[in-house]
C-alpha cells in the first residue's frame, strides 16, 4: 500500500495561498450541473486564473468507476471532458470496489487530471444501492481500502476525500479520524449528514471543531498536515472568508450558489452584479455551449435547473421562465430570449 500522499498541484496552492494565510475556493461536484459547458462559463466569467478571480480548482460532476470499467465507457468518458481554462482540474469518482477505482484512477490520469476525488458522502439511492457514496461512512474499512487502491492508479496525482458529517445523526469524530489515517492531502466536509440531505442549514458551527480533529490527526497545514475545505451553504466568495475566518478551515467549496451566477468566484463582479440583459445573454451562450458540446448525450432538461437561476429577480422573468421551460433545443431558446430583448 502507498501511504505517501503526493500534493501534486495542491503544493502550489499551499504555498501561494494558505501558508500566506489566502483561504481557497473550490468549485462542487454536481451532477448535471458541474460539467464541461457550465464549468467553461465559470472560468470564463469568474475569470479563473486571473488576478481576483476564482475558482482555485474545479470538481468535474462525479462519475461511477464501474462505469468506466465497463463496455459501453465511451459515452460515460464524455463527462468527463475538459479544456486547459478549467485547470487545475479534479475528477470525482464514486464506487464501492476497490479494483474498479485503481483502474478508473488510471484513467483519469491518462486523461490528464491534475487529481481525483472519492466521493464519500454522495446521498443519492441509486449510488447508495452499490455501496458507495455515503454508505461509505458505514464501512470505514472499506474506505479506507478505496483510498489506498485510487493512490496506487493514480500514480503521483493526488486523491483526496469528499464526506458529510455523519450518516444519520452527527458522528464525525471517529470516521473522519479513519479517513485522515490514509494520510489524504486534502479533505472536503459537508457541514451536513446524510440524512440531512440539503434540508436543513449547514452545520458551520462544528467546523472550528472538525478543524482542530484534523490538526491533531494530521498536523499543522503548513508542514504538510491535510488541507480542510468546508462545504455547505456558502453563499459567495465574501461569505466564504467570513467562514474560514471564522472557523478555522483552509478553504470552501461553493456548490448551490452557483446556479444562475457563472461570475460568483470574481468577487468584484458579483457585488456589482449583471443587467437582466447581461444575465440574459449569459443564459443564451451557457445554452448554445450545452448543445454544442452535450447535446448529444445528455438531455436539454439539464439546461432548465439553469433557467430557473438566470431567469429570476426582474419584471417579466415568470413569463420568460415559463416560456424557455417549454423549449426542447437552443435554437428555441435563443428566439424566445432574442425577442424579450428587443422588447426591452
Amino acid at each position: 500500500m502507498n501511504k505517501h500522499h503526493p500534493l501534486g498541484f495542491w503544493k502550489d496552492l499551499l504555498d501561494k495561498k494558505i501558508k500566506k494565510g489566502k483561504p481557497i475556493f473550490v468549485l462542487a461536484p454536481m451532477a448535471d450541473v458541474t460539467d464541461i459547458a457550465f464549468r467553461e462559463m465559470i472560468a470564463k466569467y469568474s475569470k479563473m486564473g486571473e488576478v481576483g478571480g476564482g475558482p482555485d480548482v474545479m470538481w468535474t460532476e462525479f462519475v461511477s468507476a464501474n462505469g468506466l470499467c465497463s463496455i459501453g465507457f465511451e459515452k460515460l468518458k464524455r463527462h468527463l471532458e475538459f479544456t486547459k481554462k478549467e485547470r487545475p482540474i479534479v475528477a470525482q469518482l464514486f464506487s464501492s470496489s476497490p479494483d474498479k477505482m485503481r483502474e478508473a484512477a488510471k484513467l483519469c490520469k491518462k486523461l490528464g487530471f491534475d487529481g481525483i476525488d472519492i466521493n464519500m458522502g454522495c446521498p443519492d439511492k441509486t449510488i447508495e444501492k452499490q455501496g458507495a457514496g455515503a454508505m461509505l461512512m458505514r464501512d470505514w474499512k472499506l474506505a479506507q481500502e478505496i483510498i489506498y487502491a485510487t493512490r496506487d492508479g493514480a500514480g503521483d496525482i493526488p486523491v483526496s476525500v469528499k464526506t458529510r458529517i455523519g450518516f444519520n445523526k452527527i458522528e464525525y469524530k471517529e470516521w473522519l479520524s479513519k479517513i485522515l489515517e490514509t494520510n489524504i492531502p486534502v479533505l472536503t466536509v459537508h457541514l451536513r449528514t446524510r440524512k440531512e440531505l440539503s434540508l436543513v442549514p449547514a452545520h458551520w458551527e462544528l467546523m472550528e471543531d472538525i478543524a482542530k480533529l484534523v490538526r491533531e490527526k494530521t498536523g499543522d497545514v503548513k508542514n504538510g498536515g491535510t488541507i480542510l475545505i468546508g462545504n455547505g451553504d456558502v453563499m459567495s466568495v465574501t461569505d466564504g472568508k467570513e467562514k474560514i475566518k471564522e472557523t478555522g478551515c483552509d478553504g470552501v467549496m461553493i456548490g448551490r450558489a452557483i446556479f444562475g451566477t457563472p461570475w460568483i468566484f470574481n468577487e468584484k463582479e458579483f457585488k456589482k452584479g449583471k443587467t437582466t440583459k447581461e444575465k440574459l445573454k449569459i443564459c443564451l451562450e451557457h445554452t448554445k455551449l450545452f448543445d454544442k458540446k452535450l447535446g448529444d448525450i445528455k438531455s436539454f432538461a439539464v439546461m432548465k435547473k439553469h433557467f430557473k437561476a438566470y431567469i429570476n429577480g426582474f419584471d417579466g422573468a415568470k413569463d420568460l421562465r415559463i416560456q424557455l421551460m417549454e423549449t426542447k433545443n437552443a435554437k428555441e431558446v435563443e428566439k424566445i430570449i432574442k425577442d424579450y430583448l428587443k422588447s426591452l
